[in-house]
């Protein structure tokens, strides 16, 4: 993965090899999420880059975890900044 490219939690597991040959929908993709819910280094392992397929996905379990996601990527570049956005200004 390039530097400041996102990944699905579906994609992560397919490319990790581990879930081959298992017949069940949205367990690969939910046991990724856990794991990167376990993450306890989350900016030098950036679980903030792995979203899910229909939106961001969670970050850190905590309440402004989504939030916290949602800054880390809009300072990186992958999404755009809203008017709300209390980011880093040029």
């Amino acid at each position: 993965m390039g530097y400041g490219r996102t990944v699905t939690y579906g994609e992560l597991a397919a490319r990790s090899g581990v879930f081959e040959g298992l017949n069940e929908p949205g367990v690969p993709a939910r046991t990724v999420g856990q794991m990167m819910g376990a993450n306890p280094l989350p900016l030098l392992v950036p679980c903030h880059r792995v979203v899910a397929a229909d939106g961001l996905g969670g970050f850190g379990g905590a309440w402004h975890g989504v939030e916290v996601k949602r800054w880390l990527l809009t300072l990186e570049g992958v999404l755009p900044p809203t008017l709300d956005w209390s980011g880093p200004t040029d």
